[in-house]
Order: structure tokens, then C-alpha cells, then sequence
């Protein structure tokens, strides 16, 4: 719990900071990139504050200089703010469209390309996949937890298929990612963290041509990411559940 309550008081102590300096930069320039780097540098520094050690697998193969859709495993609160600062460049990610009608942060989060998104409506879900499209046009990377849900056990779920058409539109190359390691030090349903080693495996990226249908990618994406996961965490492919519709 020290660990927990160390990390959530380093991002309070910076919260004042961004608030006063990087907001009002941002919203008068139009530009993220400063606020961004902010955010990225406090969340990971947060991170390792609470005790956990994160090792990186293959991050060297990612070209900075592309946009890539990263389609990641998600099993804890934890993984975004220890995964995504390790992204060169900068990412997008969809989030829930309650928080944009926050009047500052909302704002913010629309200059950033944040893609929001209703779960619950399905109309909805399409109309994020084409506003990601969108974004990635820009060439600003994309990252999606492809479950929507975090797991309980580790194990992964059945995937949203709604990324997959995002994919297959944009024709931009998908990087599997497989968290290993913050089921143990945050699992979901449990506040406190325990310190602890997480390893980021970035796979190897799936070209545009290697595509083929939206399904064949799912697939593909699923068996790369659960091969990354510890033995005891597989799924077999023959337990594979049906993926989720949208």
C-alpha cells in the first residue's frame, strides 16, 4: 500500500504543475507535444516510484519514423501508464466519451487525437474506428488493449473486433504486444501494488500485405500475444473463445 500511495502522491504533486503550466501552453499554442511529454515522463516515473521494473523485449525493432497500431493484452490499471511511455513517438488511444465532456480536460484530450468511445453502443464503436482512422491518417500511432476489458486471471479474453477493421482500413502496420508481469503486481480488483518485474514484449510488426482478411489478422494477433505470456497463462488454441462482435 506505501508503494501505491508513493506513486499516487508523485502524479498529485505534478497534477499543480501540469494544471498551471502545461494546460494554459497547450491550449494557447494548439499543440500537445510539450503536455504530452509531461504526461509520459510522470506517469513512468510514478511507475517506478511504486517498486515495479520494467523490462522491454524488441522495442528496438520499432521504426520511429512510421505509424503503427500496437494491439496489447490488458490485465491491470497499471498498463497504460507503464506501457505507453514506452511508445517512440506519440500515441492515441480511445477513451470513454464521458471524460471529454470535462470542460479543460476534454478540450486537452481533442488536441491530443484521443478517439472517445460509448461500449455500450455499437453505432458508436464504429463511428471510434473511423475517427481512429482518422488519427492514424496523421500519423500519430494508435494503441489498443484489444480485449476492452481487463482479464481477472491473466489469460486472454475474447477480442473486440472493432481494431481489427481499423486495421484493415488503414493498412498501417500492427505491432502485438504482450504485458507480462502486472497480473502479479496490480491484479484487477486490487488497488494495493506490489513491487515487482514487468516485461513489455513488442512482436514483431504485421505488414499491411501480411493482412489478409480481418479475421485471419485477429487470429494472428491473438496467437502472437498469448505466445509472449508465461506457459501457465496460454490459452490453447483449441479453447480459443469465439471473439466478441464489436
Amino acid at each position: 500500500m506505501i508503494r501505491t500511495i508513493l506513486m499516487l502522491g508523485f502524479w498529485a504533486a505534478v497534477l499543480p504543475i501540469t494544471v498551471i503550466v502545461c494546460f494554459p501552453w497547450t491550449l494557447l499554442t494548439g499543440n500537445i507535444s510539450f503536455l504530452y511529454r509531461v504526461g509520459m515522463w510522470a506517469a513512468f516515473t510514478g511507475v517506478r516510484l511504486a517498486g515495479i521494473r520494467v523490462r522491454t523485449v524488441g522495442l528496438e525493432k520499432v521504426d520511429a519514423t512510421r505509424a503503427y497500431i500496437f494491439m496489447s493484452n490488458h490485465v491491470s490499471n497499471i498498463d497504460p501508464p507503464l506501457m505507453l511511455p514506452l511508445i517512440p513517438r506519440r500515441t492515441s488511444v480511445m477513451a470513454k466519451k464521458e471524460l471529454f465532456d470535462i470542460p479543460l480536460l476534454g478540450k486537452t484530450m481533442r488536441l491530443g487525437s484521443l478517439v472517445p468511445v460509448d461500449r455500450k453502443n455499437r453505432e458508436a464503436g464504429i463511428a471510434a474506428v473511423r475517427a481512429a482512422a482518422e488519427v492514424i491518417r496523421q500519423g500519430i500511432n494508435m494503441t489498443i488493449y484489444v480485449e476492452g476489458h481487463r482479464s481477472f486471471d491473466g489469460k486472454l479474453i475474447p477480442f473486440k473486433k472493432g481494431p481489427f477493421y481499423l486495421a484493415v482500413e488503414c493498412a498501417v502496420p500492427v505491432v502485438p504486444v504482450t504485458v507480462v508481469g502486472t497480473h502479479y503486481v496490480m491484479p484487477k480488483g486490487r488497488f494495493a501494488i506490489k513491487p515487482g518485474d514487468v516485461t513489455v514484449i513488442f512482436h514483431d510488426a504485421i505488414e499491411p500485405k501480411d493482412f489478409g482478411d480481418r479475421d485471419a489478422l485477429m487470429a494472428k494477433v491473438r496467437e502472437v500475444i498469448n505466445r509472449g505470456l508465461p506457459k501457465e497463462l496460454q490459452t490453447e488454441a483449441a479453447n480459443v473463445p469465439q471473439e466478441a462482435r464489436a
